[in-house]
């Protein structure tokens, strides 16, 4: 039986991460077969988009090294504020024909010309309507800048990125929330500078949004108001958690904690607000939480409170093979959502 390898490669705000998966055949569950990490200097991406390509380039060459990738052929990921995902109709024809009338049928849809755009179309269904046979699907918008510097920094890596797809997708994959086809889930990925929020309604996306805001901006506020380093803020954090019965002597940084956090919440509550609006009857039933942002203690019952809807935290690698030498070394399988899913939606 044939064996396929694929890494996914995801460039977050703060570190730099990368899986390799084999599948042997249809219907068995991937194998993990390498898996590195490495932490970016601050500024080398902001918002969610490569500032500095060379920097990132330098980062990933060393992560090749040190991991012991043998494929250069890579899945990107995209997790930039700058993407637009929607539903959109459209005249039934074949998909060449559709992808070359997008810039026609959604230039007065984008915050962007639509000459500075990358887009495309995914179908979900086909059905009659007033104006004859129409296709329903997801059309994704993404500025040109968002993918040249990405794509820039890998092949300066002397890396082949195959593919490119967006972030929100590859969590949805990874926590197989498509699978759920009877009902409506929300991811919220929560990672060091911002937090991604995407709703699967019965197998198919419908709405992603990238929140500038995350676990790191928490930390930096925490050791900005008690004078720490962002090391032992980090590990505060993790002690004094938000919403729980603090020592007077830690009031001060509990608050700086919840009010960061309040603000990301509300945020991702709002989204979850403005879905619910425009799709009576069929709302968000469940939230299932990834990132390593999300692992600050008490945040699912914060958002579950917020957003008055049942929380849960996902395991991208429940359903993928991990040899036990590999597992010892990995970090919060929450962590790992983005870079699993990217190499599973090329391998599925």
């Amino acid at each position: 039986m044939a064996r396929t390898r694929l890494i996914g490669l995801d460039i977050g705000t703060s570190t730099v991460r990368a899986v390799e998966l084999e599948t042997t055949g249809r219907g068995a569950p991937p194998t993990m077969v390498r898996y590195g990490e490495l932490a970016l200097p601050p500024g080398a991406v902001q918002d969610a988009e490569v500032a500095e390509p060379e920097t990132v380039a330098t980062a990933l060459r060393q992560l090749w090294r040190t991991t012991g990738f043998k494929s250069r052929d890579v899945v990107m990921g995209l997790g930039t504020t700058h993407a637009v995902v929607r539903e959109l109709d459209v005249p039934h024809m074949p998909m060449a024909q559709i992808r070359a009338a997008l810039p026609f049928e959604v230039q007065d849809m984008l915050p962007m010309p639509v000459e500075d755009a990358l887009l495309d179309f995914y179908p979900t269904n086909e059905f009659d309507s007033s104006t004859g046979r129409t296709v329903r699907g997801i059309l994704v918008a993404v500025a040109r800048t968002s993918v040249q510097s990405s794509v820039m920094a890998a092949e300066t890596a002397g890396l082949k990125p195959r593919v490119v797809d967006l972030n929100a997708f590859a969590l949805l994959r990874a926590t197989r929330a498509p699978e759920r086809r009877g009902e409506v889930v929300a991811v919220v990925d929560v990672g060091a500078r911002v937090s991604t929020v995407v709703v699967s309604a019965f197998g198919v996306p419908r709405l992603v949004r990238v929140v500038p805001s995350g676990g790191q901006d928490v930390t930096d506020a925490l050791a900005g108001h008690m004078r720490i380093s962002s090391s032992e803020a980090e590990g505060l954090k993790r002690e004094l958690g938000v919403g729980y019965q603090v020592a007077p002597e830690a009031q001060a940084g509990a608050a700086a904690i919840e009010e960061v956090t309040r603000a990301l919440v509300e945020s991702i509550r709002n989204t979850f607000v403005y879905y619910n609006g425009n799709n009576p009857g069929s709302g968000i039933s469940v939230v299932i939480l990834t990132g390593r942002g999300s692992h600050l203690p008490g945040f699912g019952q914060y958002l579950s409170t917020a957003s008055r809807l049942p929380v849960t935290v996902g395991d991208p690698l429940e359903g993928v093979r991990v040899p036990k030498k590999l597992a010892e070394s990995l970090p919060a399988s929450s962590a790992l959502g983005v870079s699993l899913g990217l190499a599973q939606g090329v391998a599925a």
